[in-house]
């Protein structure tokens, strides 16, 4: 029986415009042999009589289109214009913009509504500050479909200047080879567990099983390896460099191959033969052996010891107790309880449907962020003039500089959670609500106009998060959005 072959794939219609457009109209004809020529004739040329155009024909006009709720309302307002229940978004908000009739592809748009129709307090021109990791490019590992990895730096996102990032994958029992960097390397893990162990330059040694929320860190230059459990891991690592590249780390297996065998014999006092089986390639990362269950059958007992407590290189963070506040919860983790990340701060954020993270700054960082889940949008404010609105979905990286005002919002419909990580020695940033509470009254009234009424009601103390309508455009109707 003959088999019927397979349809070729085709990549499935993200929501484009169709028909003609500069000058071509599809579908083109289908030809046996060339037609025609490369090159139009001299008479083509501009300034002819005779190439006057018909300005009847075609048209850059888009009617009859759709405008999804909050559009029409004043563009200052600036509520959150979800484009899913159109099929053609349109940058339109409020009296500016205009129609788009194309080249499009409308999924985009959808997923950057604050870009494509910008609410109108933005203002000119803020670094980019956003990164989806779905459009790195994916390093496989070894043979074997050991994992992946896909990294975030300033080759893509050129103004996140002191921190990068790598989503990583460890298929069951794989390893991330042996290895070190120029970079401090902090991790969160994402699910799965592993096992992580590392030797330091007072030969001293370190063992730990990590699973999911949990923490560790690896200063520069400390060799380390990272190994999934049986139901593999996948984890996030953000680096205080912001050019670190993942794949100029220092390997193992590239270290032994490239030294001379007669060296090696030499260091490691064993004959040359002992060395002829060595890794044909890098390692990078591969499948390996499970590892006992019992960590003590791996904690190799070491000159100078074995690190713990303050000294060691990770920390349980799944176990800490979040802090609960109206709108979510936050956690946070710095060298006050971590010390051995000298300069890693992070919150780990919990955001309900409505509610955002308040309007603040950090002072002595710029601030990296990965989405985790659901969807948030952030407005950055940059001296003297600027703003601009980005927006997330998870798997997508943020960058802040450091004294950007910013908020972040959840324009979804479920939990939005998100990390928040800085290069400071203590997790600080200055709330805008805090500040007016604890300045003199007139002086508020002389700079914003604002009544004593809204004054007198702002907290004292950080609140962190605010709650809100969990209708973003309820505000058009009620004047509130709380």
């Amino acid at each position: 029986m003959m088999a019927i072959a397979a349809p070729a794939p085709q990549i499935q219609s993200y929501g484009e415009n169709t028909g003609a457009v500069a000058g071509v109209t599809p579908p083109v004809p289908t030809v046996t042999a060339p037609v025609g020529s490369l090159y139009g004739s001299t008479g083509l040329q501009g300034g002819s009589s005779a190439n006057i155009p018909d300005t009847s024909k075609g048209s850059a006009e888009v009617k009859n289109f759709k405008e999804v709720p909050g559009q029409d309302a004043d563009s200052s307002l600036g509520v959150y214009l979800d484009f899913e229940g159109v099929d053609e978004p349109q940058p339109i908000r409020g009296a500016f913009g205009g129609t788009d009739a194309g080249p499009r592809t409308f999924e985009y748009e959808k997923l950057n509504p604050d870009l494509f129709a910008a609410p109108g307090t933005d203002s000119g021109a803020v670094p980019n500050a956003v990164w989806p990791l779905g459009l790195s490019h994916n390093r496989p590992g070894a043979s074997g479909r050991a994992g992946w990895a896909r990294q975030q730096n300033t080759a893509v996102l050129p103004n996140a200047k002191d921190m990068a990032g790598v989503d990583m994958k460890l298929e069951p029992n794989a390893y991330r080879e042996l290895h070190w960097h120029t970079a401090g390397e902090w991790s969160l893990i994402l699910k799965g567990c592993v096992r992580v162990a590392a030797v330091n330059d007072e030969s001293q040694t370190f063992t730990d099983d990590l699973c999911e929320g949990d923490v560790w860190f690896f200063p520069a230059g400390v060799p380390h390896s990272i190994q999934a459990f049986e139901n593999g891991a996948e984890f996030l690592l953000v680096f205080d460099q912001g050019d670190f590249d993942e794949n100029g780390t220092f390997l193992i297996s590239e270290m032994f191959a490239r030294t001379p065998r007669s060296v090696l014999s030499k260091n490691f006092r064993a004959p040359v033969d002992a060395f002829k089986n060595l890794p044909a390639n890098q390692l990078y990362i591969f499948n390996g052996t499970p590892q006992p269950k019992d960590i003590s059958k791996q904690n190799t007992t070491a000159p100078g010891g074995f690190l713990s407590g303050p000294n060691g290189y990770t920390f349980h963070w799944s176990k800490q107790k979040a802090y609960e506040v109206p709108g979510g919860s936050v956690k946070i983790l710095d060298p006050t309880t971590f010390p051995v990340a000298a300069k890693f701060s992070a919150a780990l954020v919990t955001i309900q449907p409505g509610a955002m993270r308040e309007i603040h700054w950090h002072p002595t960082s710029d601030e990296w962020d990965y989405f985790i889940q659901g969807s948030g949008r952030a407005t950055l404010y940059a001296a003297p003039s600027s703003a601009n609105t980005f927006d997330f979905t998870a798997g997508d990286v943020g960058y802040i500089p450091v004294a950007n005002a910013h908020y972040v919002e959840n324009t979804g419909t479920e939990d939005l959670i998100f990390l928040e990580v800085l290069q400071a020695s203590k997790f600080s940033d200055i709330s805008v609500a805090q500040w007016l509470a604890l300045t003199p009254e007139q002086t508020i009234i002389d700079h914003l106009n604002i009544s004593s009424d809204v004054i007198a009601a702002l907290p004292k103390e950080k609140t962190l998060l605010k709650t809100g309508n969990t209708n973003l455009t309820e505000i058009v109707e009620s004047g509130k959005a709380y």
